[in-house]
């Protein structure tokens, strides 16, 4: 009987998480992870692959990205050039096949973990084009006429930041989980793992300024559970203070070191705006 997946010592797994993995193991289905940049989604696969002692295979998707590629390419432009040189190899094609990701997971000698990382960033007709491959674990390789068969099917993860709507025929083949952004507890235990030694008073403080931050209407960008692992870091190698970071009103102060929270211009001015206006209403 396969592991089940629990978490890790390094991966804080919410109760539902862990359902949800479990569950699309058991149903062989793909495991579509949504949720806000941050939010550890793409870390999972690593986990799970750690978890279940599985091997890991990832495909990085990107907005050039073709479905083809994670199957196989032909490089008819090397067997021209080959051929040109009178080169031996050029009467095997399969010396011109290159394996994608897809194929690799098929190969692999033991059931492996396939991470199908930021699907959205592709063109809307890839999702659409892995179906029947996903679904019946093989795929044809029309240059050499061979059926190429999954060894183990593999465990899916696929990754989505919502940057634009996924199909429904997709969907449907999908078993879906939305990483929820952590509540403070969760956040703690998040903390921990990651900085075991780190003082209790400076990660409450950080904290308060954390979320009152992420509470702010209008920001561009919110802080992500792994900005505030680095803020975190920083606030230790630099030997700040808790007292530091305490105020009143989380809005009140840029906090020291934002840079490591806030990632852009217009977030920044937004906060020295609320600092400005609160001044003013407490003068």
């Amino acid at each position: 009987m396969d592991k089940r997946f629990e978490g890790t010592d390094d991966y804080v797994a919410t109760e539902d998480l862990m359902v949800a993995v479990n569950a699309a193991v058991a149903l062989e289905r793909p495991l579509l992870v949504k949720g806000e940049p941050g939010t550890g989604k793409t870390v999972l696969a690593f986990e799970i692959a750690k978890a279940l002692d599985r091997p890991l295979i990832q495909w990085h998707v990107k907005s050039t990205t073709k479905a083809q590629q994670g199957l196989y390419e032909y490089d008819a432009v090397a067997r021209l050039r080959d051929s040109q040189l009178g080169d031996e190899r050029v009467h095997d094609i399969k010396n011109y096949i290159n394996k994608g990701k897809l194929w690799e997971s098929f190969d692999a000698d033991h059931k492996p973990v396939l991470l199908i990382d930021e699907i959205d960033k592709a063109d809307i007709e890839f999702p659409n084009d892995l179906l029947l491959e996903l679904d019946r674990m093989e795929f044809h390789v029309y240059e050499t006429k061979e059926t190429i068969a999954a060894r183990h099917r593999p465990i899916v993860i696929i990754t989505s930041n919502n940057e634009k709507e996924l199909p429904d025929a997709f969907l449907r083949r999908c078993f879906f989980h939305y990483i929820r952004f952590p509540d403070e507890d969760v956040m703690r235990r998040i903390v921990d793992v990651h900085f075991p030694d780190v003082q209790k008073r400076l990660v409450s403080e950080a904290m308060n300024v954390f979320y009152g931050i992420r509470d702010v209407p209008g920001l561009k960008k919110k802080p992500s559970t792994s900005e505030l692992l680095d803020w975190i870091k920083l606030l230790m190698v630099e030997d700040f203070p808790p007292e530091a970071l305490r105020s009143n009103d989380a809005k009140d102060l840029i906090p020291p070191l934002y840079g490591a929270l806030l990632k852009n211009e217009q977030d920044v001015h937004l906060l020295e705006r609320l600092a400005f206006l609160n001044r003013r209403e407490n003068n």
